[in-house]
């Protein structure tokens, strides 16, 4: 598989793109399949979208995140107007004064990375090759600005309706917030920018090479060169993964709650994994994994739900009763290890009463007690 770092985005990059921003977005991002009708759309109509490497970013152009924000049961039934991107690009640069150099995905998953390509090929401007995640997360200040000690500038909530909502929260938390209250006013999802930094902050603070990294997950898992299991097991090997369960999902709850889309799902294991149960929390995005009661993956690490047969993720919205599943676990990028990594978005945030503990040392704990066993 290629692994050279995209130069451009066409319409034929976008189903790889997609499929892989699935898999890092851990359920959450946003659907994929409604991100990709937008990409394709702007590039068909607008031309293909050249692509920024972090490390080349100008010091001084504005690097600009756009995205949608709410709760994903709700952004596929309300699908984002086609001139919400343009609209809120245009009240930034009203606002600030400033001109819009790239475009940059605030998280990659799901629909989030897809959302920045058209709205770069809307304004024929740049993509960056890189975010500020490395996976998604349901909360705005989880972000390496945040992580850095920057907070959101002005910030841009616009929706279908023709509202569109200015502000200059003054820290990350306020700025999650307001935009999680104006978000519901809004109808539960909304276009979304914030952390608008000049090219020397996003070089600073943003994950590198992830657009790529989307792409190249993508690409493994719809080969055709490759089996069912040899697909997983190559992108396991790519992302330093595990593979933690296999089972049939046998009950799950789900519901919009406070702009979120909250839930948990338990899993009966079939094959090697018959008897033994498994159990997902999350909240927009998978956060907790246990195994038969025992932790087994938990933010900020990243853990996926895939297809059985395909291979490829199920978000949470679409995850149901009788789906057989993978579920998978890999390391978060380093700095979300750090202190205020775990402060930020570790499990004591969300209400978890377990402590951060990296899913290489758990999966290495579960086999020793397998080999005593």
């Amino acid at each position: 598989m290629s692994t050279e770092h995209l130069t451009v985005i066409t319409e034929a990059d976008i189903d790889d793109i997609a499929i892989g921003a699935a898999v890092l977005g851990t359920g959450g991002g946003g659907d994929p399949h409604v991100g990709s009708l937008h990409a394709k759309r702007a590039i068909r109509l607008h031309g293909e979208v050249p692509v920024l490497q972090v490390a080349d970013l100008d010091d001084e152009g504005l690097v600009v995140p756009v995205g949608m924000i709410g709760a994903p049961s709700v952004s596929i039934e309300k699908i984002a107007g086609a001139n919400e991107l343009g609209r809120a690009l245009d009240m930034l640069e009203q606002g600030t004064g400033k001109r819009v150099a790239a475009i940059m995905p605030i998280e990659i998953g799901g629909g989030n990375s897809l959302i920045p390509i058209a709205a770069a090929a809307e304004r024929g401007l740049p993509i960056v090759d890189g975010d500020a995640m490395g996976r998604a997360f349901p909360e705005a200040q989880m972000v390496t600005f945040h992580l850095a000690g920057y907070g959101p500038g002005a910030t841009v909530l616009v929706d279908a309706q023709g509202n569109a909502v200015l502000s200059y929260p003054i820290n990350g938390a306020w700025s999650e917030r307001l935009a999680r209250v104006i978000t519901f006013e809004m109808g539960g999802s909304a276009t979304m920018i914030d952390y608008a930094y000049p090219g020397a902050v996003a070089r600073e603070c943003a994950i590198p090479g992830t657009l790529t990294m989307a792409r190249d997950i993508g690409r493994m898992l719809r080969s055709s060169e490759l089996r069912d299991d040899e697909r997983t097991d190559a992108m396991l090997e790519k992302l330093g993964g595990f593979r933690l369960f296999i089972g049939k999902v046998t009950e799950i709850e789900r519901a919009v709650q406070g702009g979120f889309t909250r839930g948990r799902a338990e899993l009966a294991g079939t094959g090697a994994d018959r008897g033994d149960t498994f159990e997902l929390s999350f909240q927009n995005e998978m956060l907790l994994a246990t195994r038969n009661g025992e932790l087994a993956a938990v933010t900020p690490d990243l853990i996926a739900v895939l297809d059985q047969a395909t291979g490829h993720p199920i978000t949470t919205e679409t995850l149901r009763y009788g789906a057989r599943v993978t579920i998978v676990a890999f390391p978060c990028h380093p700095q979300w290890r750090t202190e205020r990594g775990i402060e930020t978005a570790g499990p004591g945030y969300f209400g978890y009463d377990v402590e951060f503990t990296p899913v290489e040392t758990l999966v290495a704990s579960a086999n020793a007690q397998e080999d005593r066993a």
